[in-house]
């Protein structure tokens, strides 16, 4: 008896291949979440998507460290366990604190990439793919619920010479978890293995306050420039404080 279209559908969504579909099925209930950043969660549709591979990008000074931390600091207030593989060994603690992450949740693996390696391009690179290993088992540890891979001020040619099958295998690892895997970085390097990409800027950066709230008189620019859902909508203006 032959399979019908509906049969080999409902099996190819069952194993995970319902991607490769050139028609469009049925939306499936996402699990999110949110950091707590209101308009930017509303506009995600609840907020960043578990079991994907997503991207924050931008320019420094564009806001792309506060969100990572906002988020940090909404999953440990959930009570989740949260990993941070900081290449450049660039946190802050006390900017950590401040944007209430709870330190006891929190595992930070840091690196030691540089900006300006000079001649020593080579050790920089085997710097960065040691990052990436440990960002690896840390995904395949499990039960994190959101795991940060920080190469935001990474040089771009180090970047580029990671094979594209990297991004499609740390998809591999998250899919199907209670993860968000977040890249963050200047510019968007995940390409196609990437479910969610956000470039942030700010508009108006001379009304900054770090008090009392991290986003406090922040005005962001965020463009949404790739996600798999449809129900998602570009461009999203973010307006924080």
């Amino acid at each position: 008896m032959r399979a019908s279209r509906a049969d080999l559908e409902s099996l190819l969504r069952a194993r995970q291949f319902d991607r490769t579909l050139t028609t469009s099925l049925p939306a499936v209930p996402r699990d999110v979440a949110p950091s707590h950043i209101t308009t930017l969660d509303a506009s995600l549709g609840g907020g960043f998507p578990r079991g994907e591979v997503s991207e924050l990008v931008g320019a420094r000074s564009s806001g792309r460290t506060s969100v990572m931390l906002q988020m940090l600091a909404s999953a440990t207030a959930r009570g989740e366990l949260v990993a941070l593989v900081d290449a450049l060994d660039m946190l802050d603690v006390e900017s950590a604190v401040a944007a209430g992450i709870d330190l006891d949740r929190l595992l930070w693996v840091r690196g030691h990439v540089v900006t300006t390696p000079g001649l020593c391009r080579d050790m920089n690179q085997r710097a960065l793919e040691q990052a990436l290993r440990a960002f690896s088992l840390v995904l395949q540890a499990g039960n994190f619920g959101l795991v940060v891979f920080d190469v935001a001020e990474a040089p771009s040619y180090a970047i580029r010479r990671l094979p594209f099958t990297t991004w499609l295998r740390l998809q591999r690892m998250v899919e199907a978890s209670h993860t968000v895997c977040l890249l963050v970085g200047s510019e968007p390097m995940a390409r196609s293995a990437a479910g969610l990409t956000l470039r942030l800027g700010i508009r108006d950066a001379g009304g900054i306050r770090f008090r009392s709230q991290l986003f406090d008189g922040v005005d962001f620019d965020t463009h949404l420039i790739r996600a798999r859902q449809s129900d998602v909508r570009v461009p999203l203006q973010t307006a924080c404080g």
